[in-house]
């Protein structure tokens, strides 16, 4: 998987564009700017935007291609981050030490997910917003992009499960048209989130 995932990371162009998500990027343009934890953050498109908003932002991720962009790109809009290279399962996250966390179409096999988010969850400060967006079951059969292994899409209520300790704000599929640089192009099916600590 790492291996698969520096190889779409080489090219010179950003695999899902320079532009943040959609989701993201309306969540955090409504919030003040505090501290947000983006893991898996790839090419660091939604890192930066955080930045220019005025976040103080930390990103991991396992690829190092992933960060070499990633910098690239924060030092091109003049701004900074805190990106390391690191895997989610082992990477190691102090308590409550965050006002957000956004997971921004990082898909987690079930065997592992549930550990994952949790452990993000204990990450998030009292009163934090976890934000999520991923591709739901439904969106197996389109070629937008997404994971081929529909075990790895996320259905509503494996979300109502894995946050039940979190107060759910917003929980809904929806379709949408991606338009994420060259491996997110076309109809999609997503899932998004987004809960509160209590």
């Amino acid at each position: 998987m790492r291996e698969f995932w520096e190889k779409r990371y080489k090219n010179r162009d950003y695999a899902y564009g320079d532009r943040p998500n959609e989701f993201f990027k309306t969540f955090i343009d409504g919030v003040e700017p505090g501290r947000i934890l983006l893991p898996a953050e790839g090419e660091g498109r939604n890192a930066v935007y955080a930045a220019n908003m005025g976040w103080e932002v930390d990103a991991f991720d396992f690829s190092l291609n992933a960060r070499k962009k990633a910098l690239e790109l924060a030092r091109r809009e003049g701004v900074s981050i805190d990106y390391l290279v690191a895997d989610i399962e082992f990477h190691e996250l102090g308590e409550e030490m965050y006002d957000v966390i956004a997971l921004i179409h990082v898909h987690f096999s079930p065997e592992s997910r549930r550990y994952i988010h949790n452990k993000l969850v204990n990450s998030l400060r009292r009163g934090g917003f976890f934000i999520l967006e991923a591709f739901s079951p439904e969106h197996h059969q389109l070629l937008s992009g997404g994971p081929p292994d529909k075990r790895l899409l996320y259905d509503i209520a494996d979300l109502k499960n894995d946050f039940a300790d979190l107060e759910i704000e917003t929980l809904y599929k929806q379709e949408i048209e991606l338009d994420e640089g060259i491996y997110h192009q076309g109809p999609a099916n997503v899932v998004r989130l987004v809960a509160t600590k209590k």
